[in-house]
């Protein structure tokens, strides 16, 4: 695929370009609660204005309906990206009505413009080719050239990923074009010994990738609420943890295959448990202890890995080349539920290894918990698109920039 480094050497000034991003933040009301991904779209958007290019950036945030929410709009996400530029960024009230046309028209070389929400339009997320190419249609009278670098959206077959780009000269944007690069060192060209840090809530959303990873990596060390799943198939009493039982005969079948294959599968020694879900905003006091794996009460849930956990998952990074972590290892929102998840980022800092956090809650809980960004190999944007890619998937959005 072509990069932006190519479009730059080509020129840029006073074009059109349509910045497909990932603006996808977290809000509480119309406060941004982690900017991460608009900072990462920074290094794009900032070349393409500093080139003379009239930058239209566009975005989806939420799952909104096919039609306008004031609960989903991007304007918070525009104030901050111009914060960020230390510039005005204009913004339209719309996607490809009166708003946008004028907005885009108005913008002088050098200058950057935020559409509204993309979902805000039903042809954005369709099923139905026509309907996704007509909307693809009107996003591109807005623009010259195409730029993707919204990762988090690669995976989804959108209007804006992939229906876009066939209708401009698209290039990939630095981020995307860092991604794959990542994500070709997970794949194609694997330093050992390979350490796969799975975390989250359900382990139906990672079992194609534990699939995938069982014929590469050296070790798969598993917690979050995913763990208890594990833990049951392993005859073990899980309490009132979260469960998947209508996974557990994937489950054997992939402790089964770890053995047979000499793949290092590594559960929890111990858990922190509590009598319920705690509170996440008062962080009142949730009467929590700490149990053996296998040996939960019935009237407790698992919202962590225990001390003795970490310390072994930490003694299973220690002499890695190559760390993959996808996935808290509890309720890390909570203070005595988070010690697992930091445990396991000290690791990876603490280890020589190329590391790779794979976005979503764990790239969330990187910033939250205060560890420095920059001292992680790489920090990806796209949990989902990560995985998919790392289970072998064919991406529509990377697919779409292929020429």
């Amino acid at each position: 695929m072509k990069t932006i480094d190519e479009l730059l050497a080509e020129g840029v000034a006073g074009k059109r370009v349509f910045v497909r991003a990932d603006l996808n933040v977290p809000l509480d009301g119309t406060t941004i609660t982690d900017d991460g991904r608009i900072r990462a779209v920074l290094p794009t958007v900032k070349a393409l204005a500093e080139a003379g290019a009239r930058v239209v950036v566009a975005s989806h945030l939420g799952r909104p309906k096919g039609a306008p929410d004031p609960a989903f709009s991007l304007a918070p996400a525009a104030a901050r990206l111009g914060e960020l530029l230390g510039a005005d960024v204009a913004f339209a009230t719309d996607t490809v009505g009166e708003s946008a046309t004028a907005t885009v028209a108005g913008l002088a070389d050098g200058r950057v413009a935020v559409v509204e929400n993309l979902r805000f339009n039903a042809g954005e997320t369709s099923k139905d080719d026509a309907e996704r190419g007509a909307f693809a249609d009107q996003l591109a009278a807005l623009a010259d050239v195409y730029v993707g670098d919204g990762f988090g959206a690669v995976h989804r077959k959108h209007a804006s990923v992939f229906d876009l780009p066939a209708r401009l000269p698209h290039y990939a944007g630095h981020l995307i074009a860092t991604e794959v690069g990542v994500l070709k060192k997970l794949t194609d060209d694997v330093q050992r010994p390979y350490v796969v840090v799975l975390g989250g809530a359900k382990v139906s959303d990672k079992l194609a990738v534990i699939d995938e990873l069982l014929g590469k990596a050296d070790r798969i060390l598993i917690g979050g609420g995913m763990a208890f799943t594990f833990l049951k198939a392993k005859g073990h009493e899980v309490g009132a943890s979260l469960l998947q039982e209508d996974q557990i005969p994937a489950v054997l079948e992939y402790i089964e295959r770890a053995e047979k294959t000499g793949v290092e599968l590594v559960l929890p020694l111990d858990a922190v448990v509590a009598p319920a879900f705690p509170d996440l905003k008062t962080k009142a006091p949730a009467d929590s202890t700490t149990v053996a794996a296998d040996a939960i009460p019935a009237d407790r849930m698992g919202l962590d890995i225990g001390p003795a956990s970490g310390k072994l998952y930490a003694s299973k990074i220690t002499d890695a080349a190559t760390v993959f972590w996808n996935g808290p290892m509890g309720v890390f929102e909570h203070p005595e539920f988070a010690e697992g998840t930091k445990t396991v980022a000290q690791a990876l800092l603490d280890s020589q290894a190329f590391t790779v956090v794979g976005g979503g809650d764990s790239a969330a809980a990187v910033r939250i918990l205060g560890f420095d960004e920059n001292a992680f190999g790489h920090i990806s944007t796209g949990g989902g698109a990560s995985l998919e890619y790392l289970e072998g998937k064919t991406l529509p959005g990377l697919a779409a920039l292929e020429d």
